[in-house]
């Protein structure tokens, strides 16, 4: 899979501190090597068209779309990221 990113993600990803870009990149490489690995929680997101998030950590998430064999990061942050993913 390749990987993709919209402005709003890197535009979060900036704001986040250091210690939660680096848990981002390790979910990260997660999701390219096995979208199903347990510690990523993977789901659809109800009520949006090839909308997913996961988890990050206990308190931030990272939105996602797949378009054939690229994942198109959204966003990243607290849950309320997942108003406007």
């Amino acid at each position: 899979m390749r990987l993709k990113y919209l402005k709003s993600f890197a535009r979060d990803y900036a704001g986040l501190p250091e210690n939660i870009k680096d848990q981002v990149d390790k979910q990260i490489r997660f999701l390219l090597a096995d979208a199903r690995h347990p510690s990523l929680h993977v789901k659809k997101m109800p009520g949006r068209e090839n909308v997913w998030e996961c988890r990050v950590s206990k308190g931030c998430r990272l939105t996602f779309q797949i378009d054939e064999e690229t994942f198109i990061l959204r966003r990243v942050g607290a849950h309320d990221v997942l108003e406007r993913p």
